[in-house]
């Protein structure tokens, strides 16, 4: 395998990186390898968190609420006997 060394790289970006492998459970060096191969590949990255993914998706209709239904009483359970 081949190795690389980045030189001149920002504070900043190099704290995010370290973020970014943490939050995704690597190293920074798998972490880097993980963006590199998808880069090349020209393929998008993973979304572990639906629920983030789905607010990135929507971000630019904007915030709204939505209306709940009033809430009904609890049916009795069967009678199975």
């Amino acid at each position: 395998m081949a190795s690389i060394t980045i030189r001149n790289l920002d504070n900043q970006v190099k704290t995010r990186l370290k973020m970014r492998a943490i939050e995704n459970d690597r190293s920074m060096a798998e972490e880097v390898r993980v963006i590199l191969r998808n880069a090349v590949a020209g393929e998008d990255p993973i979304h572990d968190n639906l629920i983030e993914f789905t607010r990135e998706c929507f971000a630019e209709v904007g915030p709204f609420e939505l209306e709940l239904p009033p809430r009904e009483p609890m049916r009795d359970p069967p009678d199975f006997s």
